[in-house]
């Protein structure tokens, strides 16, 4: 249903990627990388969502039970995927539709969100756009009237066993030929004074093509920036050098960025399994986290003729090249620095998380190139490997042995690999999730005032009692007792915190010393028993206000 416009705009790119493979070329060879790749397990980037796309049942259909089993299982011939999108309808009759596939991707471990492509109805008018008539935008006087509407949707939902991770204030404003247009200052005007009434996490603008005048106006303003929660992009004909943004890397402490909707590099019919056409989307994804620092990557329709499942629900060579991220890269897990480009035709990325490296290597070339890899800041024996190119789909690669913390893989020509490495334990790094980002804030605030944080900042508690900041996307593989680090800092005296996991205090007034001044950060480490999958972690302030919070780190027991 995306406008034909979206197809012309990828086309070009693709067409000069068609006419190549029209091109005879030589047999494949052998040859070795021009670089080294250089892995630094201490260097973190972004926290990881994770990956996904949309199910859209008003228009195609909903995912079937064995479907949904294949985009959110992890198992064999599954996909892995932790992030659903889903629709908002503007007539309330319909929201039934999305409750099957939203149940069963959050049973699963996954994150569900939400957007709207129109308000109701009698909330929207017609005007004038660019000379042509009867476009559609939402009523000025029905701003307060819309956000009900969005917090209805929220409520329904968690009435029926839904809880949304976030919900969107409008699906591509910029971009509304066939549905609602919001200008920049529309958008601001709702961010500003509106959204702060939503009861869910809130996302915006949700740019057709990641245009920067659409969210640059939320960033430069306060009260806007302190009602958006996700900065969502779409990357329609989005060129990669515009990937970067470095006003939401100034301004957007403690909030998360997402790319909520593509495909690429095209949606001809039945193009799922064009080779080497298909590599491009995990080289669009390795862009979008190298290059963008996204933290989620949603596709379009999870099941279409051009997705990563097919119609017939099977998994195409796009869906296999997807799974190379979302199989691997689980929730929680955060990127780390990597040589990105060793070789004219090879993109590298890697992440860790579940006392895991994870590694996906893509070599565009027609020649197999023996890459090799170093462990920096973690130690490891064996590597284990999983490969997609023309003939093979995620497909167990060979083993490798570490020696003096490296190891040299040959990746296939046309191929992406990815490569597992299971941290020793004096390397137990675990997942950390920062406290500034992606946390839901009571009585706290995001700050940058004291040196010598991680990621994006960290959390100053505002009240003695009653002040939270609270995790709910913290994966476990599997269940049982996890030491949870703490990373703190407090100028003098003792400060306690009351610790709840999925909604239940599992320790009371845990006390954190003084570690002699805000700028000099200290560690504590508690037990607690988590579930597999998804988990909440919320620390709440018992009277003595507490320490500032940098993050914490997540390890097996």
């Amino acid at each position: 249903m995306k406008q034909t416009v979206k197809k012309i705009i990828s086309a070009m790119l693709v067409g000069i990627m068609l006419l190549s493979l029209l091109i005879t070329v030589p047999e494949p060879t052998n040859v070795l990388a021009a670089s080294d790749v250089t892995i630094n397990l201490a260097s973190e980037k972004q926290l990881i969502r994770g990956f996904g796309g949309i199910n859209h049942p008003a228009w195609i259909g909903d995912l079937t039970a064995s479907q949904r089993e294949t985009a959110f299982g992890n198992g064999d011939n599954q996909l892995g995927f932790t992030v659903l999108r889903i629709y908002v309808d503007e007539n309330k009759n319909n929201w039934s539709r999305e409750l099957a596939t939203a149940k069963k991707a959050i049973e699963k471990g996954a994150i569900v969100f939400a957007s709207p492509w129109n308000p109701p109805s009698d909330m929207v008018e017609t005007f004038t756009r660019n000379g042509v008539a009867g476009q559609k935008r939402l009523r000025y006087d029905k701003y307060a009237a819309y956000a009900q509407h969005l917090n209805d949707f929220v409520t329904y939902m968690k009435n029926n066993g839904v809880e949304l991770y976030a919900i969107s204030v409008q699906n591509e404003p910029d971009y509304a030929h066939t549905w609602t247009w919001w200008t920049p200052d529309e958008m601001l005007n709702f961010m500003k004074n509106y959204a702060g009434a939503i009861n869910c996490r809130v996302i915006a603008p949700e740019s057709f093509s990641y245009l920067k005048n659409m969210s640059d106006p939320i960033l430069n303003d306060s009260q806007a920036l302190a009602n958006m929660d996700i900065l969502g992009a779409h990357l329609y004909g989005t060129q990669v050098s515009n990937f970067a943004y470095p006003l939401f890397k100034q301004k957007g402490a403690g909030k998360e960025l997402w790319m909520t909707e593509v495909y690429y590099p095209n949606s001809n019919d039945n193009s799922a399994d064009s080779w080497p056409e298909a590599l491009e989307v995990s080289y669009h994804i390795h862009n979008s986290m190298v290059e963008g620092d996204f933290q989620a990557y949603v596709w379009w329709y999870i099941r279409r003729q051009y997705g990563p499942m097919k119609e017939d629900g099977t998994i195409s060579k796009r869906g296999y090249n997807m799974a190379h991220f979302s199989k691997f890269v689980r929730p929680g897990y955060v990127r780390v620095d990597a040589t990105k480009n060793p070789d004219t035709n090879v993109f590298v990325s890697a992440y860790k998380g579940d006392n895991k490296a994870v590694i996906v290597a893509i070599n565009k070339s027609t020649s197999s190139i023996n890459q090799k890899f170093t462990l920096q800041n973690g130690t490891a024996t064996t590597v284990s490997s999983w490969i997609t190119d023309r003939t093979r789909n995620l497909s167990a690669g060979s083993g490798y042995n570490m020696s003096a913390g490296s190891f040299t893989a040959q990746l296939p020509a046309q191929s992406v690999t990815t490569f597992v490495a299971d941290l020793n334990g004096s390397s137990n790094t675990g997942t950390t999730y920062e406290a500034e980002t992606g946390t839901a804030l009571t009585n706290a605030v995001a700050e940058t005032v004291n040196a010598g944080y991680t990621g994006a900042g960290y959390v100053n508690f505002t009240a003695n009692s009653d002040a939270s900041v609270q995790w709910s996307n913290i994966y476990c593989a599997t269940s049982g007792t996890k030491n949870i680090k703490f990373r703190y800092a407090l100028a003098s005296g003792t400060r306690n915190l009351d610790i709840y996991v999925n909604g239940q205090k599992v320790i009371s007034n845990a006390d954190f010393s003084a570690t002699g001044s805000w700028t000099s950060w200290g560690e504590k480490t508690v037990q607690a028993a988590m579930n597999s999958g998804t988990n909440i972690l919320k620390v709440v302030t018992t009277g003595t206000e507490g320490p500032n919070i940098d993050n914490i780190n997540i390890t097996a027991q």
